[in-house]
C-alpha cells in the first residue's frame, strides 16, 4: 500500500520576501513625496528672506508655542535618517551581489534594450549615491537645526562649502525618487488606464517633466543660496548671526548685517 506524503512535510514559501517589497515600496513612496515637501520649503527662499525665515520657524514649533524648539526638527531629520536606512537595505536585495550577476545584468540589458531596465540600473546607481551624499547633510541638519534660516543656511551653502555636494545631491535625489516614483506606478497599475502601453507612455513622460521641474527649482534655490552667502562673505556679516524679519524686530529696525 502506498505512504501518502504528509501535508505537513510540503514546505511553505515564504511571506517575508512580498512583505519586504511592500515595506520598500511603502518606505520609497514617503521619502519620495517628502522630497518634493522638502524641496518647496526650502525654495521658500525665492519669496524672500521672510517667507523661508516663516516656513522654517513653523517647523521649530514657533507658531504653536511662542519660541523656536529647534529639536522638533532634529527628531523628524531623525525618522528620515532611519527611514533612508531601512529604505536602503531593503533596496540592496535586488542588486547585482557579485561581478558575475553583474555581468549577466549588463549583457540582460544590452540584449534586451529595454528602456524601463536602463530606468533601473540607473536608480541603483543614484541610490547607492545617495548613501553616501545624503547623511552628511542628514548629519549637518541633525546636530544643528538652529542654523536653518535665510542667513544660516547662504552661510552653510556658500562658506562651508556646501554648495558641490548639494548640487550633485539634487541630481541624485530628483533622478532616484522621480525612477523610484514611476516604477512605483507601473508596478501598482496606478494611473495606467485601460490600455498599459499608452498608459506607460504618458507616466514616462510626467516623470521627466517632474523630473526637470524639481531640478530647475532646486538650481534656482541653490543660486538663491549661494548668492545670500556670497553677499554676506562680502560685507564680513559674522557666522552664526541670526535672520529676523522686519516685522519680529522692534521697531522695524533694520536687517540683521546689513
Amino acid at each position: 500500500m502506498p505512504v501518502r506524503a504528509s501535508p505537513l512535510a510540503v514546505p511553505r514559501k515564504s511571506r517575508w520576501p512580498a512583505r519586504m517589497d511592500l515595506v520598500q515600496s511603502l518606505s520609497g513612496l514617503v521619502l519620495a513625496l517628502f522630497m518634493w515637501g522638502h524641496m518647496f520649503f526650502v525654495a521658500s527662499i525665492l519669496l524672500g528672506n521672510d517667507a523661508m525665515w516663516s516656513i522654517t520657524k513653523m517647523f521649530e514649533g514657533y507658531f504653536v508655542f511662542g519660541r523656536s524648539l529647534p529639536v522638533l526638527v532634529s527628531f523628524v531629520v531623525a525618522a528620515v535618517a532611519a527611514l533612508v536606512v531601512l529604505h536602503a537595505f531593503l533596496a540592496m536585495r535586488k542588486f547585482p551581489a557579485s561581478w558575475r550577476q553583474y555581468s549577466a545584468f549588463v549583457q540582460h540589458r544590452a540584449a534586451l534594450g529595454h528602456g524601463d531596465t536602463t530606468l533601473w540600473w540607473v536608480q541603483a546607481i543614484t541610490g547607492f549615491m545617495l548613501f553616501f551624499l545624503a547623511f552628511p547633510h542628514l548629519y549637518q541638519m541633525l546636530m544643528h537645526p538652529g542654523a536653518i534660516g535665510p542667513f544660516g543656511s547662504g552661510d552653510r551653502v556658500w562658506r562651508g562649502a556646501w554648495w558641490p555636494l548639494y548640487l550633485v545631491l539634487l541630481f541624485a535625489v530628483e533622478l532616484h525618487g522621480g525612477i523610484g516614483l514611476y516604477r512605483l506606478a507601473v508596478k501598482w497599475g496606478w494611473l495606467q488606464g485601460t490600455d498599459p502601453d499608452a498608459g506607460r507612455a504618458r507616466l514616462k513622460t510626467l516623470k521627466w517633466a517632474l523630473t526637470v521641474f524639481f531640478v530647475v527649482l532646486g538650481l534656482a534655490t541653490l543660486a538663491a543660496y549661494m548668492k545670500i552667502g556670497i553677499e554676506r562673505a562680502g560685507r564680513g556679516a559674522p557666522l552664526g548671526e541670526e535672520y529676523v524679519p522686519g516685522w519680529v524686530r522692534p521697531g522695524g529696525a533694520a536687517e540683521p548685517g546689513r
